[in-house]
């Protein structure tokens, strides 16, 4: 599959708060006949997990995606978990009606993420929406009294996301409180998606691009679950979220603002400035950047052993990929 392809190289991009335990984003860029791809699934992957997220940056550089039914896609901001002043900053700047706030983060507590959420809200005005990540990190009991507790900060949540890790346990959260439980993890990892709404786990299906083979095998995946769908990003540079914008513009319906404002983290991009997939207004244009010599000559500055260690990994996946 690779002899498809030119791989361009390596990035190594800072970002300007740390967010899921990542300071640098790194990845690899690939160039096709169709256009560019990413692939950049997070270290602690496994090479075989990692084969949907190759599959979805050669679907980009060498197929192309479905047309749009739509050109604008709503996005929410994203709080990291910092602290109130920061989030609240972070808000405000971002021109965007609705908030996603990270809770539950290593060596913080409860309060914090209350103090976070009130400074979201308040920030954000009494119109907006604000939504909250756990990523897995209750229990059932925690989860219910967290929730609880953030609602009424947050003076009503519009869902909380992936609160505890197994489906078995959004289904008890779900049927223990008022606001909307959304499924990540569970819905990424399921052998059939549509487990998860059988089973009562969820409101709201959160789709993720890459991690599920790139824009058609995730079309299918949201057909699948038969849920209101939301697309996040899976923290990729411009190059690699226009597949998750892709994906949200082929959609028949999207109800809801999209996880696709965390070019806002990075310090730098893969394509320049003025094409990044930044969002403006609290919406993205639908587009595929491409990167420029002096873009990448930014972005390409991983060191030897760290470029070493993304190719021979490549090589891996791509052997798994090409396995009859």
């Amino acid at each position: 599959m690779l002899d498809d392809v030119e791989v361009v190289g390596v990035y190594a991009l800072p970002l300007t708060e740390r967010f899921r335990r990542t300071d640098v984003r790194e990845g690899v860029l690939l160039r096709g006949p169709a256009g560019w791809g990413e692939f950049c699934p997070f270290p602690e992957y496994s090479d075989a997990a990692c084969v949907p997220w190759l599959a979805g940056a050669l679907e980009a550089a060498t197929v192309g995606w479905p047309a749009p039914v739509r050109d604008v896609v709503p996005v929410n901001c994203i709080v990291p978990a910092v602290a109130p002043a920061r989030a609240a900053e972070l808000v405000r700047a971002s021109g965007c009606a609705t908030a996603k706030v990270k809770v539950a983060d290593p060596g913080q507590t409860l309060a914090d993420d209350v103090a976070r959420v009130a400074a979201v809200r308040a920030a954000l005005g009494a119109a907006g929406a604000v939504r909250v990540d756990a990523n897995g990190a209750w229990s059932v009991a925690g989860a219910v009294e967290a929730v609880t507790v953030l609602d009424d900060a947050a003076g009503g949540l519009e869902y909380v996301e992936q609160p505890c890790a197994s489906v078995e346990e959004l289904a008890a959260v779900r049927r223990s409180v008022s606001v909307p439980v959304a499924a990540d993890e569970s819905i990424r990892l399921a052998s059939d998606p549509l487990t998860v709404a059988l089973a009562g786990a969820a409101d709201v299906a959160v789709i993720k691009c890459l991690p599920l083979g790139g824009v058609s095998a995730a079309l299918a995946v949201a057909e699948a679950c038969g849920l209101p769908v939301v697309v996040s990003s899976a923290l990729e540079s411009s190059v690699g979220l226009a597949a998750s914008v892709a994906l949200a513009a082929a959609l028949p319906s999207l109800p809801f603002a999209c996880g696709l404002g965390t070019v806002s983290l990075f310090a730098r991009d893969s394509v320049p400035a003025e094409a990044s997939l930044r969002p403006l207004g609290g919406a993205l244009s639908v587009a595929a950047p491409v990167p420029t010599a002096a873009s990448l000559a930014a972005a390409l500055t991983s060191d030897d052993g760290r470029r070493a260690w993304w190719t021979a990994r490549l090589e891996r996946v791509a052997s798994l990929l090409d396995a009859p």
